[in-house]
């Protein structure tokens, strides 16, 4: 029976071209570009226009990643889009960027897993690719989250920004060989014990209302540096590999002091870690594949460069993708 390995053809990103900086959310709210950088790390972040939706920030993406692979909207089997901001509670939004990207075969669904769902819906991608089901992948992360914020509220509202990026995946028979471009392993982990430290207060089935984001910034933070020190370590495990056989680490760009954090843990250097939350701040399941793109683009990761995306979301949820480019 032939084994196949999910390898990466082409990665896109777009950002709104609105920006807003620090010190314009110094004129909204009690906060300053002081306190902001010293607690987080982020410098400015894109907010999508009154008339831009999440599909259209994730079909920007996908163009650009499909002419990245050399491919058509056409050519895929599968669109895997994870957003906790949708266009509509249903149909799906990925369901709109295969009509737009005139995608007539295959299936389109979204993913939910907030800040965890790019890496969420890559191990689906992964799994459905080496099932033999699907032969090529566009995996789709895209938020507005800007919609969702409460803008009153200074503990939340600095924090976060919209965008998208999407990368297009491809099956190629495994030879076994650990050279081998691809994705070596997925781990996906939750424990919804702890809903209350990070969740929006509505929605269709209680509120009937949209809601704001709430969360307990702490709580988050412990709760992150070790569910990611540990996911990251049951990678490398899993694939007999030590923190020096990692060339790139792609994080959620949460927040600066937790990417720090993580990487002390297992003697990651600086250097080896992509950090985008400065300008991007956090674009919750978007920042990991705009952290990418930005890599790529600028030169950092190559082709056979060994990839560990991790990140974690309210759920809480949280994993990891190991792969090499």
């Amino acid at each position: 029976m032939t084994k196949y390995r999910s390898v990466a053809l082409g990665c896109g990103s777009y950002l709104p071209e609105k920006v807003l900086t620090n010190d314009d959310l110094a004129k909204m709210v009690d906060t300053s570009d002081e306190w902001i950088r010293a607690r987080t790390g982020i410098k400015r972040r894109h907010i999508a226009a009154d008339h831009e939706l999440t599909s259209d920030l994730a079909l920007k993406a996908a163009r650009e990643a499909l002419g990245a692979a050399g491919l058509k909207g056409g050519d895929l089997d599968l669109i895997v889009m994870a957003t906790s901001t949708p266009d509509q509670t249903f149909p799906a939004t990925a369901t709109v960027v295969q009509a737009a990207l005139g995608m007539t075969g295959g299936f389109a669904f979204d993913l939910q897993a907030v800040c965890s769902g790019f890496v969420y819906a890559m191990a689906v991608a992964d799994n459905f690719i080496k099932a033999g089901q699907v032969r090529r992948a566009l995996v789709i992360g895209a938020e507005t989250f800007s919609r969702i914020l409460d803008w009153q509220d200074r503990s939340t509202c600095v924090l976060f920004g919209d965008g998208a990026g999407a990368v297009v995946l491809e099956a190629a028979e495994d030879t076994g060989s650990p050279d081998q471009p691809g994705i070596f392993s997925t781990h996906l982990h939750s424990d919804g014990r702890y809903h209350d430290c990070l969740y929006v207060d509505g929605g269709p089935g209680s509120t009937k209302t949209v809601g704001h984001l709430r969360m307990k910034g702490r709580e988050v933070f412990k709760h992150a540096i070790n569910n990611l020190a540990a996911v990251v370590e049951e990678a490398l495990e899993a694939n007999g590999m030590t923190a020096d056989d990692i060339d790139w680490v792609v994080p959620h760009q949460a927040n600066k002091r937790i990417l720090d954090g993580t990487a002390r843990k297992f003697s990651i250097p600086a250097e080896k870690v992509i950090i985008t939350v400065e300008e991007h701040a956090n674009t919750s399941a978007a920042s990991i594949p705009l952290a990418l793109s930005a890599a790529i683009k600028d030169g950092r990761i190559r082709k056979g460069d060994v990839l560990l995306m991790e990140a974690m979301g309210g759920g809480f949820t949280w994993g990891a993708v190991l792969m090499r480019w």
